[in-house]
């Protein structure tokens, strides 16, 4: 089915096939594509095929392809179709070790935060009407209460990230004025997020103060002047200075600010814990309710890193600050829509129960007893040796939180080295990734290992049944 002419690069040659590709319409009315049109949308499978054809053209007058064969466009184009409907959102078993893995959606969510988004989406809200008073409210009533309860301060807003809360925080306090920040925390934290670039969107004039390694409050307190409207400290993510270096603790910053009425503190801490992770061995990260008694005006963080909500950008402080924020024209681009904050405001609920770690999955992950994990990882070793085609064996290993959160800190854990007889380590991760239930291993001495630090217990059948799936196949 199709036109096959010995190699050549002469004009007649390269015209006939090009007259002999087949219209849209010819290859729309072949049994095979009109499967797929009744299995989808229409527009999918005929721009689909527009571009199979297009691709052969161009293939033809590069003089790569001498062949037109309509079996192989056919197969071209539900290979494309496949391809729109394959790159949509879908479940993954994390077994990266890494908790708030970014290229994995971060922090799980709790049962009751889905069921909240379910609700809420599914049919109307009390998103901005008091049902008390009949009259219309704020969005973020449904949250500012419980925020301050949890975390302090007076007054809160929310807005879709924190790196949002970032620009609308300095264009409502320093829009036209400057904000000083450390030379060590003018940071990139991934997917270019460089704070000197949000300061410039938020029409913030930007003083760089001390050097890399080192920046004392001397240092902020020289910086001040009539322009000034806001001293800035940056959590710098998963970049660390250290060695012979110096930072300001925020409460230094605030005696600093105290001393000129005009001049206010933001202290960007990034992960937002509430949950004291120094229980859990974690050490090391901000807490937002210290900086705000400290005297932080305002403090930024994110909902989907430590404290294991969706992705938001929370905003908490002073009454006055955070008024200003939240009647900048920006907040309207920015706030939440009503499921992320139904999701928010479950999560908060957890918070206020008497057993957070228990329901909130970040915090299941993190807390689960090591032991626990040893014996998981034996039972799943032991169940992947039944296969003909796999040897597992376990070994304890350490990994890290992820996310930017703690990034130096080890957490320890099990893990399970898989080999197959014959796929690589590589080929063993791509099969793993694009089974009907993707799993996500990570890499480590040349073989793959399942870690379990980031995998509930719920899925460890999940993972015996994708392995015996390869092994069958």
């Amino acid at each position: 089915m199709g036109l096959k002419i010995k190699e050549s690069k002469s004009p007649k040659v390269m015209n006939d096939l090009l007259r002999n590709i087949p219209s849209v319409s010819e290859l729309l009315d072949t049994p095979a594509i009109k499967d797929l049109l009744a299995a989808t949308h229409n527009r999918v499978v005929v721009e689909a095929t527009r571009a199979a054809i297009e691709q052969l053209r161009s293939n033809i007058l590069a003089h790569n392809t001498h062949d037109v064969n309509q079996n192989h466009l056919i197969q071209i184009i539900a290979e494309k179709v496949k391809l729109v409907y394959g790159t949509s959102l879908q479940y993954c078993i994390n077994a990266t070790g890494i908790i708030l893995h970014t290229g994995l959606g971060r922090a799980p969510l709790a049962t009751e935060a889905v069921q909240a988004m379910v609700e809420t989406g599914q049919g109307y809200s009390s998103l901005e009407i008091n049902l008390n008073t009949g009259k219309r409210s704020e969005r973020v009533e449904a949250v500012e209460q419980k925020l301050l309860t949890l975390f302090g301060g007076s007054a809160a807003a929310v807005v879709n990230n924190n790196a949002g809360a970032t620009m609308l925080t300095l264009a409502a306090l320093s829009g036209g004025k400057e904000t000083v920040v450390s030379r060590g925390e003018l940071v990139e934290i991934g997917g270019s997020f460089r704070m000197p670039d949000v300061m410039k969107m938020s029409q913030a004039t930007l003083c760089e103060v001390g050097t890399t390694n080192k920046t004392r409050a001397a240092d902020y307190e020289n910086a001040i002047s009539e322009q000034t409207a806001v001293l800035m400290k940056v959590h710098c993510s998963n970049y660390q200075i250290t060695g012979f270096s110096q930072a300001t603790p925020i409460e230094e910053l605030v005696k600093v600010a105290s001393r000129h009425d005009h001049v206010s503190v933001v202290d960007d801490i990034g992960s937002g814990a509430l949950y004291d992770f120094a229980k859990l061995g974690i050490k090391d990260e901000p807490l937002a309710a210290q900086s705000l008694k400290a005297g932080a005006d305002i403090v930024l963080f994110s909902g989907d890193k430590l404290l294991g909500g969706p992705q938001c950008g929370i905003i908490i402080g002073n009454r006055e600050a955070v008024s200003k924020i939240s009647r900048h024209p920006m907040m309207r681009a920015l706030r939440l829509d009503k499921t992320i904050l139904a999701a928010l405001n479950a999560t908060l609920d957890l918070y206020l129960s008497s057993n957070p770690t228990e329901r909130i999955p970040v915090l299941q992950l993190l807390s689960e007893p090591l032991d626990n994990l040893h014996k998981r990882a034996e039972v799943l070793a032991a169940r992947l040796n039944q296969l003909s085609d796999f040897h597992a064996a376990t070994a304890e290993d350490v990994t890290y939180f992820g996310g930017g959160s703690v990034p130096t800190q080890e957490i320890k854990t099990w893990t399970i080295s898989v080999k197959h007889k014959k796929l690589s380590h590589d080929g063993l991760s791509e099969a793993l990734r694009t089974a009907d239930t993707a799993i996500l291993g990570r890499i480590k001495q040349d073989e793959f290992r399942l870690d379990l630090r980031s995998v509930f217990a719920a899925q460890d059948e999940q993972i015996v049944q994708t392995f015996d799936c390869l092994n069958r196949n």
